[in-house]
């Protein structure tokens, strides 16, 4: 009796042994293949992001630091290459010039050449319709976006950006160039009202 449970448990042994080893290995092996086929399709998932859209840590809405290259584009032209519009905003008048980003002059306008007189030049619905003549005559000449550069403190600051918009241009960036004198020039005495 002895002998047969003994070599009925041997039997038993080598056939468990044989199925969980086979098991084993046939896990193994497709445990293998599968992974060598996830890390394909990770890589390829990795060439398609990389040539379809840039990645987030690159990604900014800040305009790109003078000498740093950026990948966005307007028109299919770099942030260096757009336009400029300058707006020289003081509180008697307000003048408006687009210029390439080489400097070279596209278009100008002030609220005295528009037709505006005496106080009235410093007024907002005068910055306004100056600038949409100066978008208009910058996009008769091809402009679409612009980079604005504004200086001054005068009414028609914020009314020019606008009439830009009116006038059919995409403003890019917003930049704030007003001198300010770290106590420089001695001021003009005070307005007696």
């Amino acid at each position: 009796m002895q002998v047969v449970r003994t070599a009925g448990s041997l039997l038993l042994r080598s056939w468990v042994r044989q199925r969980t080893t086979g098991v084993v290995a046939e896990a193994r092996a497709r445990t293998i293949s599968t992974g060598h086929q996830q890390l394909q399709e990770a890589e390829a998932k990795k060439e398609v992001e990389k040539t379809e859209v840039p990645s987030r840590g690159s990604f900014s809405i800040y305009p790109p630091v003078p000498g740093q290259e950026s990948t966005l584009r307007w028109a299919g032209k770099k942030f260096e290459e757009i336009p400029i519009a300058h707006i020289k905003a003081s509180y008697n008048n307000t003048q408006i010039q687009v210029v390439s980003a080489t400097h070279q002059p596209l278009a100008r306008a002030s609220c005295g050449t528009e037709g505006f007189r005496n106080a009235k030049k410093g007024t907002g619905i005068a910055a306004q319709t100056t600038g949409i003549v100066a978008a208009a005559k910058a996009s008769g000449k091809g402009v679409t976006h612009v980079r604005v550069v504004v200086k001054g403190l005068g009414p028609g600051r914020a009314a020019a950006i606008k009439g830009l918009t009116m006038g059919g241009l995409e403003v890019i960036s917003i930049t704030d160039n007003t001198p300010i004198p770290h106590n420089g020039c001695r001021p003009r005495k005070a307005r007696r009202l």
